[in-house]
């Protein structure tokens, strides 16, 4: 005889992502006498190399705790943090080695540090103003009429990019078919094209690492919806 049991999404969920319950510290699950480890006997003499005054005596007051007891508790301690396997990250390499230092210590300053994403905007209009100039002055660099500032990242900028591009075209009445990508390019970039529903064309590199001119214009057709170049590609070529 078999049972069938069907699993709600919701109590699927639950299941995987368990509410939060207090973890004591590694310290508070010590306990004398408890072992990390067991190590065979040595088959060799036992000697030191290094002189008796640079030894540490044992440390006072060391945690005594098994190692499964070790696992579980890193390892509960690790999904109670954010996972890039649960959900989505959509932040690239890319974005992350070309970042200025300077720009690392402007984000710590306390006014956007502090700030808190469902402030009220009479709070928050120091950072809506800053944002706001942003835009402006990116819009001019690039000739652009409007600029966003929502995605958190490369790859989430790269999907909203070629999501403003199938508008664009589908409001003209023909959306086109293909996506011209480098073969250097980064993965998420023939993802994001292949989430809009388009279908990817590779562009082969020539010998020094950039695009092929002649190859770009071979594969320009009426069905190309936009090409994806970086700069400074993933050979970190310009």
């Amino acid at each position: 005889m078999s049972v069938e049991i069907e699993e709600s999404a919701a109590a699927a969920a639950d299941r995987r992502h368990p509410e939060p319950r207090h973890e004591p510290l590694v310290f508070e699950r010590s306990g004398e006498g408890k072992v990390g480890y067991s190590l065979p006997p040595l088959d060799v003499p036992e000697t030191v190399a290094i002189a008796p005054a640079r030894l540490r005596a044992e440390i006072a007051g060391e945690t005594e705790i098994s190692e499964v007891e070790v696992a579980r508790h890193f390892t509960l301690l690790s999904r109670l943090n954010f996972s890039i396997d649960e959900g989505l990250y959509p932040l690239g390499s890319c974005t992350m080695k070309h970042n200025p230092r300077v720009n690392e210590e402007v984000a710590r300053l306390p006014g956007f540090a502090a700030a808190h994403p469902l402030a009220p905007e009479e709070v928050s209009q120091g950072a809506l103003e800053l944002a706001w100039r942003l835009e402006r002055i990116l819009a001019e660099l690039t000739g652009l009429e409007r600029v966003t500032l929502q995605p958190a990242a490369g790859a989430q900028g790269e999907l909203a990019g070629i999501l403003m591009v199938r508008a664009a075209l589908a409001k003209g009445g023909n959306p086109r078919t293909t996506v011209l990508i480098p073969d250097s390019a980064h993965g998420t970039n023939p993802a994001s094209a292949h989430f809009a529903g388009y279908q990817v064309r590779e562009l082969k590199s020539n010998a020094h690492g950039t695009l092929d001119l002649h190859v770009l214009e071979e594969a320009m057709t009426e069905d190309v919806a936009a090409r994806r170049l970086a700069v400074p590609n993933t050979l970190g070529i310009f």
